[in-house]
């Protein structure tokens, strides 16, 4: 299966798994930025529940700008505040010493578009993951593609497909529940080394 998709922050565990059972995923980057997606978005578990953790961006929806050209509002702390979010979250679990050097520095690192923070992100988690992706970028924006499985929709927040994935002992379960499709972050710090077995093994059913 080649499959075209969204890069987004720390990408969801579906967008993982869409990217590892593929043969070859792309990445599109010339499509019109759209507020309220996982383009600059992702969701932890912490004490509290599920918790957003969004990158401000300088976007206005009068001129439309493409996703590549969109960029980071770096006036707000927002880095300092998602790292403070992720220790007190997942300082206790299992792996998050493990992972800690590798990550914190991307909360330190200054990116001015959006898209190229979170290609960064994304190369690093692969590092943590141990995965070697077969993966490319659009060049034009194309409404379908031949020969391409599309899962550009998992980019929408509100129309989030839950796939029937195993469930994995998360920090706080016993206090809420198991949450499903958290960031790849979540995944890392509760499973570690065996959380790339885990994406291989689930089932992914595309709308």
């Amino acid at each position: 299966m080649n499959i075209i998709i969204h890069p987004t922050y720390f990408p969801n565990i579906v967008h993982f798994v869409a990217m590892v059972k593929a043969e070859s995923a792309m990445f599109e980057v010339d499509d019109n930025f759209v507020k309220q997606t996982y383009r600059n978005r992702t969701y932890i578990y912490g004490a509290n529940g599920k918790l957003a953790l969004n990158i401000p961006v300088i976007y206005t929806q009068k001129n439309r700008q493409k996703y590549k050209d969109v960029k980071i509002f770096n006036k707000e702390k927002w880095q300092s505040l998602h790292w403070k979010s992720l220790l007190s979250a997942y300082r206790t679990s299992p792996f998050f010493e493990y992972y800690e050097d590798e990550l914190q520095p991307l909360f330190e690192l200054k990116s001015d578009y959006i898209l190229d923070f979170n290609m960064t992100c994304f190369e690093v988690i692969c590092e943590c993951l141990q995965l070697e992706l077969n993966t490319s970028k659009t060049e034009v924006f194309q409404k379908t593609i031949e020969n391409k499985t599309d899962f550009r929709y998992l980019v929408n927040v509100k129309k989030e497909q839950i796939q029937p994935f195993e469930t994995y002992t998360q920090v706080f379960s016993n206090k809420h529940g198991f949450i499903p499709n958290l960031s790849i972050l979540d995944l890392l710090f509760n499973e570690g080394p065996n959380a790339s077995n885990y994406l291989e093994s689930q089932t992914l059913t595309p709308l």
